[in-house]
């Protein structure tokens, strides 16, 4: 009787396990790139580098190849680092600890929490960095109103469950002020918030001042300041997003905000730069272009739950047509401008009404809401046309009843439009308020409009 040794299966069972490492060494270090030969790694993989003499071990991720050499970028400092320097594969891809328990708490570019408390581990999962946006066809249609407690979106720019907005401004203009309104007071399970290339400065006065203990307590706050490492801050833009992909598999109603995605931008460039991009419009290289529809459209509906994502754009010099706002503009289901100008009013929020637009709006609210938000646009537009002739007193009153309407018309309609940092305006009363504009108006009007 023959009996055969399952050579095979034992075979099989071995190769599971690594028995030895390798490794690469540095040969070159050149601005932000690390140069190793030996490697057999793939794009995103995570290597660690022994650091001269200290036994310190740096972490630094695959960008790119050169024929046989490999080129790294640091995921930290590059002190340290030099020729010879040993190189190990992780042979996985950056990921990030995710739970319940990270919320009230502020995470780094790399998803570790800076702020001191302690997070029990076996609370957290392992979740990968990098995702796939959701199948199209899995996507559920919005339908559903998301209150955010300011009465200009709510009332004018209304936003669904699901929707991703892009607030456009120049520097100093209420973007940060107008994100933390929108994270105190919107009805949301959870706040994810990405602090991407902020000053050191901002970023507690921003949990602590504008986001407040309220909203600190649902929410996770990613920071990656501006002196860190062009791919940590790459990185604390996907961190963000994957830990709200989370939230929402779990069947979460999350708000992502990121501040902002015109430094995300920046980041790209400086890699793609780094390993030898051509520079194309003012300066981004093509993958600048590539990688924000992969990161934008991550967020958004899922079969489970929502992302409803509000990201912030640094527009240079106030140009709203500049390659990212321009590329981001057209990605996103609406847009927000805040105006230099309005601000310097002391009009806060200093959204600019009339360039604004949610390309939702007119299927999640009621025909008479947008009706009048449409109305209260166009007397705008009539005030804003008549305002020389009022300031310099060259329009005589009664000369034109719609001229004279939009007047009497123009300081409710700027109450309407201000609202103070703490200041909650739940959304049935802002909808009352809207529509109450025009009732109390409109006996006036007609007697306008019939002695004309």
């Amino acid at each position: 009787m023959e009996f055969s040794l399952p050579l095979t299966d034992y075979l099989n069972q071995a190769q599971k396990y690594h028995f030895f490492f390798t490794y690469g060494k540095v040969s070159e270090v050149v601005g932000l790139l690390i140069k190793v030969e030996g490697l057999n790694v793939f794009i995103g993989e995570v290597c660690e580098v022994e650091v001269n003499k200290s036994g310190k071990i740096a972490q630094a991720e695959v960008v790119g190849f050169v024929k046989k050499t490999v080129l790294l970028m640091p995921l930290g400092e590059l002190n340290g680092i030099g020729p010879g320097c040993l190189v190990r594969p992780t042979g996985h891809s950056l990921s990030v600890r995710v739970g319940k328990a990270l919320l009230g708490h502020t995470l780094d570019g790399l998803g570790r929490i800076i702020d001191g408390n302690e997070v029990n581990q076996a609370d957290l999962a392992d979740y990968p960095v990098q995702h796939d946006s959701p199948d199209p066809f899995r996507r559920r249609p919005i339908r559903q109103i998301l209150p955010t407690g300011v009465r200009p979106i709510d009332g004018l720019l209304t936003v669904g469950e699901g929707q991703r907005l892009g607030i456009f401004a120049g520097s100093g203009v209420g973007k940060s002020t107008l994100l933390g309104m929108i994270a105190k007071f919107s009805e949301a399970d959870v706040i994810v918030i990405g602090l991407i290339g902020e000053r050191g400065r901002e970023v507690r006065e921003f949990i602590e001042k504008d986001l407040g203990e309220e909203g600190y307590r649902k929410a996770v706050v990613v920071c990656a300041t501006s002196d860190q490492p062009p791919l940590v801050r790459l990185k604390g833009a996907y961190v963000a997003t994957a830990i709200a992909e989370y939230f929402r598999d779990q069947g979460k109603k999350v708000v992502l905000m990121m501040d902002s995605v015109t430094r995300f931008a920046m980041a790209q460039r400086e890699i793609g730069l780094s390993v030898g991009e051509p520079p194309t419009t003012k300066g981004y290289p093509p993958s600048v272009f590539a990688i924000l529809p992969k990161l934008l459209e991550r967020s958004g509906t899922s079969p489970r739950g929502s992302i409803t994502a509000f990201y912030t754009v640094l527009v240079e010099g106030d140009d709203m047509n500049e390659p990212i706002a321009d590329a981001v503009r057209g990605i996103l289901d609406g847009h927000i401008i805040l105006s230099r100008k309005i601000a310097s009013q002391n009009h806060y929020p200093a959204i600019d009404i009339q360039n604004s637009l949610s390309r939702l709006m007119k299927d999640l609210v009621a025909d008479e809401q947008y009706k009048a938000a449409g109305e209260l646009r166009e007397n705008m537009t009539v005030y804003a046309d008549a305002k020389d002739l009022l300031d310099v007193g060259a329009y005589k009153p009664g000369t034109n009843a719609v001229i004279d309407y939009a007047v009497s018309l123009h300081h409710p309609i700027d109450s309407f439009l201000c609202q103070q940092v703490d200041e909650f305006s739940e959304y049935s009363a802002t909808v009352k308020q809207l529509l109450q504009l025009f009732d109390d108006q409109s006996t006036d009007r007609s007697q306008q409009l019939q002695s004309s």
